[in-house]
């Protein structure tokens, strides 16, 4: 049975269109995740030079210590950003580049097919052609062709040339990526190491008067080991939290701190429509479940969960006091955040915290960082015991 001449030629054009749009559609994911890692690190660029201006206009060394706390964190997420930003390049320029060298392939194709038939008329010796059937008429067609096709093989050359000049710049910009993921990792190094002197110089400006911090955290800690399950927990903070903004409320002296060396409660006023304090996510990372969505189990998701970069910082998402911060089971360790006026924030899902029950904290005030294997954040808000929607919050 004689093969179809046209066949392989058949088999690799449907080949390419099928995988043409696979390609698009990957590029298209991989331009819009480059572009969601640069825009958060704009926003936390934006956020650090607001809490550094912010830093230098506050009353007070506990809220001067707070708002540079928060502007490194921001300083660090940004440079987790760039991070991601620098690594979706990569990955875009990888798969731009996998489709330029199709694209040559297919571009140079019909250039080496007429390099390969001149080169077998070449080694036909010429006294072959006067004897046999056919052969002068052959090389007369084929000259003919020869001449006709220069200018498509002049077309098909410039063409080659064009694309190789745009691989050498996705070369280059192959390498631009990755010096940018390099200096981004020096930069993220150096940032935690200066939020670290800081935590560190806060602890100690507080050692002094620990005990009160310390009996503060030790109560929380044994709540939570009496809680049953997490759900407890909160309950018993939502009427702790209750209480005490029951009692601020009444007419007397300003509270004392809870944590020496740190600003007294009160906690954030709300406004006038009883919202929370501005809120914010609380790490650079993807959405995987939002609130409502159901997950295979069949448990339905009481707040927002987020896939961030291994060890990422977690800052609070806002002002308020930390009613609990320390490890519980199955949930990793956890941060819980006191709004005041019923709103409370649950973390779970940290691999470090830096925070103490009883401490005030800003609105990205630096609370700990995500897990080193399989990093997953949950945030949850609450409003008098009951999950609220933090879409809105963050879109206002």
């Amino acid at each position: 049975m004689t093969r179809h001449p046209k066949g392989p030629a058949l088999l690799l054009i449907t080949a390419l269109l099928v995988a043409t749009p696979l390609l698009a559609q990957t590029v298209a994911q991989e331009r819009k995740a480059l572009a969601q890692a640069r825009a958060d690190a704009r926003a936390a660029t934006a956020r650090a030079q607001r809490y550094e201006k912010e830093a230098t206009q506050a009353e007070g060394a506990a809220a001067r210590t707070r708002r540079a706390a928060a502007a490194i964190a921001a300083r660090i997420q940004a440079a987790e950003a760039d991070i991601a930003a620098a690594r979706a390049r990569i990955q875009l320029v990888d798969t731009l580049r996998a489709r330029q060298r199709t694209r040559l392939a297919t571009v140079q194709a019909p250039i080496v097919r007429m390099a390969v038939a001149l080169q077998t008329l070449a080694r036909r010796p010429a006294a072959l052609a006067l004897v046999q059937p056919g052969s002068i008429d052959d090389v007369v067609h084929v000259r003919a062709l020869l001449a006709a096709g220069v200018p498509a093989i002049r077309a098909r050359a410039a063409l080659v040339r064009t694309e190789l000049a745009r691989t050498e710049q996705l070369r280059l910009q192959g390498n631009r990526a990755a010096a940018a993921l390099v200096a981004s990792r020096d930069r993220l190094a150096r940032e935690r190491t200066a939020l670290a002197r800081v935590e560190a110089g806060h602890l100690a400006r507080s050692a002094s008067l620990v005990d009160t911090a310390m009996a503060e955290q030790d109560r929380a800690l044994a709540l939570g080991e009496e809680a049953r399950d997490i759900m407890t927990l909160m309950e018993e903070i939502d009427i702790r939290a209750a209480r005490r903004d029951r009692l601020a409320a009444l007419p007397g002296p300003i509270p004392r701190p809870l944590v020496p060396g740190l600003a007294a409660v009160p906690v954030p006023e709300l406004t006038a429509a009883n919202r929370p304090p501005p809120y914010r996510l609380p790490v650079v990372g993807r959405v995987l479940t939002g609130l409502g969505e159901v997950s295979d189990a069949g448990i339905r998701a009481r707040g927002v969960t987020l896939s961030p970069a291994a060890s990422a910082q977690v800052v609070s998402p806002g002002a308020g006091r930390i009613a609990y911060a320390g490890g519980f089971r199955g949930y990793g360790r956890i941060v819980i955040v006191d709004h005041g006026g019923g709103w409370t924030t649950l973390l779970t899902g940290l691999g470090r915290t830096a925070v103490i029950a009883g401490q005030t904290v800003d609105a990205g005030s630096p609370l700990g960082t995500a897990a080193t294997t399989r990093p997953s954040i949950t945030v949850e808000l609450r409003h008098d015991g009951r999950p609220v929607d933090i879409a809105p919050l963050l879109a206002g």
